[in-house]
């Protein structure tokens, strides 16, 4: 069985492990297990994410970019950022059939797992002196508290920690200086050179804002609270 044949199979598994199945794929094609991914490339990562980008499409899009570049006879350069696959990533999901809901089964992770991932985040928030996340702290405590029923309905409670992590983006990038987002920008301009040309404008939207409200948490110490976060 191949590997995207396996990623359809092991569904939700690799739902909630998207991130690490992309990571994993990326690092054999390029024929190393040592490359650690770049902020770019996980904000990259979860722009597909949010998009809805099949798994299976990714790791196709991947080993196309892969196969078209070992084909090249002159490499001026190693492959070094998911971003170069970002095109042939996009080609790869244009192409993927219509594919119907699936339903809900087994979660990849126990009960007692969830509720911890919601409780240390609560307590994170908690940790920082800013008043105005102690609604999502409580809001955190209380889906903790009812995660036995939380576990049973996975796709709803994504949704309800994204739109609480964006609540909690606005609340941090307000109190950024001018100095903290202009670095946070600059980073970001520096990583995204080599790969403008093979986005698309909504591409590049989409990556930007995800890579700055990650640099936002990270400076801020919060975690994430998505369950893609969950190990």
């Amino acid at each position: 069985m191949s590997d995207i044949e396996t990623a359809e199979a092991d569904w939700p598994s690799n739902y909630f492990n998207y991130f690490t199945e992309i990571e994993e794929h990326f690092q054999r094609a390029r024929g190393t297990g040592l490359f650690l991914l770049s902020p770019l490339d996980w904000a990259l990562i979860e722009s597909w994410k949010t998009a809805g980008i099949p798994l299976e499409a990714v790791l196709k899009g991947i080993d196309e970019a892969f196969e078209k570049w070992r084909s090249r006879k002159v490499k001026r350069r190693n492959v070094n950022s998911v971003a170069y696959c970002a095109q042939a990533v996009m080609e790869a999901a244009q192409r993927a059939p219509g594919t119907s809901k699936r339903g809900q089964s087994e979660a990849p992770f126990s009960i007692e797992d969830l509720r911890g991932h919601l409780t240390n985040a609560a307590k994170a928030l908690r940790a920082n002196p800013n008043p105005a996340l102690e609604d999502v702290a409580t809001t955190l405590d209380s889906l903790a508290a009812d995660a036995e029923t939380q576990i049973k309905q996975l796709e709803d409670l994504e949704r309800r920690l994204t739109s609480l992590e964006d609540k909690i983006v606005a609340i941090f990038r307000a109190a950024q200086t001018d100095e903290d987002l202009y670095a946070i920008r600059e980073a970001l301009d520096r990583e995204l050179s080599p790969y403008r040309g093979k986005m698309t404008a909504e591409q590049l939207s989409m990556l930007e804002r995800r890579y700055l409200d990650t640099a936002v948490l990270e400076r801020a110490k919060i975690p994430r609270l998505s369950l893609f976060y969950l190990h």
